[in-house]
């Protein structure tokens, strides 16, 4: 069986968010990043692959040519299989533990590096602006390699959020106390903002504290650190 028409328009289409949430579909790529979604609770809509022998038990699996994979692959050079996946339904936020929240993220890398960095760092549960990426575009999903399947991710007007949550919440800024000088509670919301401007005004308000990442350099230039990577030192600094 090789891939129709009608498969190759529908497979095309989910690069877009439009047409993710008309189909409640999203594209997954590459042998370990579609591995760790058949092992999750992820539901199945269909696998396409060029070698189908190492998927044997799947009953939903067509198999296709490298020439085919080619046109309806994102990726560079495509990895022998990609599968389509149900979008699931949202999980109930908890409100305990440390809560991630993510104001305006843009980048893809960037979200997708994130949400491994949650699953790393055994945060559960992510909170994302409206204006924040889609964690089911295709470049999130291959950036979080899998984690996605193990972190609850949830786009939510923040500002309600924040109003209703008794958590301590703390912005990620320039000018707060040296982290590495904080007592930082277990349970408490952690707010990183938008690559280029920050935490906007309307969501600052809602915060209670701010810390910040010295900057260690003799000249002091540096002018910021990479949102991923700054979640990276602060997720760290809360789970020590």
């Amino acid at each position: 069986m090789s891939l129709s028409k009608n498969q190759l328009k529908l497979i095309t289409s989910l690069q877009q968010k439009k047409y993710r949430t008309v189909h409640n579909l999203f594209v997954a790529e590459g042998t370990k990043v579609v591995n760790e979604f058949l092992n999750s609770n992820f539901e199945l809509e269909q696998l396409f692959c060029v070698d189908t022998s190492k998927y044997k038990d799947i009953q939903k699996i067509i198999q296709i040519s490298e020439g085919e994979l080619k046109k309806i692959s994102v990726l560079k050079t495509p990895n022998n299989v990609l599968g389509l996946f149900k979008i699931p339904s949202i999980s109930p936020l908890k409100n305990e533990g440390l809560i991630l929240v993510l104001d305006e993220i843009n980048d893809p890398g960037n979200l997708g590096t994130i949400i491994r960095l949650c699953d790393w760092f055994g945060v559960t549960q992510l909170v994302c602006s409206l204006k924040t990426v889609d964690c089911y575009n295709s470049k999130v999903v291959q950036a979080s390699m899998g984690s996605l399947t193990r972190v609850s991710i949830i786009y939510t007007d923040l500002e309600l959020y924040l109003e209703n949550t008794n958590l301590p919440k703390y912005a990620s800024l320039m000018n707060g106390e040296n982290v590495y000088q904080s007592v930082l509670p277990k349970n408490a919301i952690l707010v990183m903002g938008n690559e280029a401007n920050g935490i906007s005004d309307s969501i600052l308000k809602y915060l209670t504290k701010s810390i910040t990442i010295p900057r260690f350099g003799e000249l002091q230039q540096t002018e910021s650190l990479n949102v991923a990577t700054a979640a990276a030192i602060l997720l760290s600094e809360f789970k020590r």
